[in-house]
């Protein structure tokens, strides 16, 4: 009596069919190619236009070496109150990402001057605020 061996049959028609239905759904799916692309052409500035020097990204308040004023980029202020009304007019209006203030102190100064240069440029609405380590060529 001989054994016949069983010869091994392997049905590939559910294969066929579940990538068949994996390459629709992907081709459903995948973007479309955009047809056209918008071009934006910069528009011409005005002609009665003064010459304004334009607007800082950031702030820089200086702290003195020694106790005299403030300056906010190149304006004077002989006290904290000065310093606030000129760094709220200076951030009044910005956009919130073009608030950045940089206090640029001597590292000889006592650090309490600093935190209070800091409320000042907090309750002025100044954020984030960057504290400048270099030395000061005063």
């Amino acid at each position: 009596m001989s054994i016949a061996k069983a010869v091994p049959n392997i049905n590939v028609t559910p294969l066929i069919d579940v990538l068949l239905v994996l390459l629709i759904i992907f081709m459903v799916i995948s973007p479309q190619k955009p047809h056209q692309f918008e071009a934006k052409i910069p528009e011409k500035p005005p002609e009665n236009q003064e010459n304004v020097p334009p607007d800082p990204l950031s702030l820089l308040v200086t702290v003195p070496r020694t106790g005299g004023g403030y300056k906010l980029n190149t304006q004077e202020a002989a006290t904290l109150e000065d310093l606030n009304k000129q760094l709220f007019a200076a951030l009044n209006g910005r956009p919130a990402d073009r608030k950045a203030v940089f206090i640029k102190a001597p590292r000889t100064i006592n650090f309490g001057e600093v935190v209070k240069v800091i409320d000042v440029v907090k309750a002025a609405g100044g954020s984030p605020i960057g504290l400048q380590i270099e030395a000061l060529d005063q």
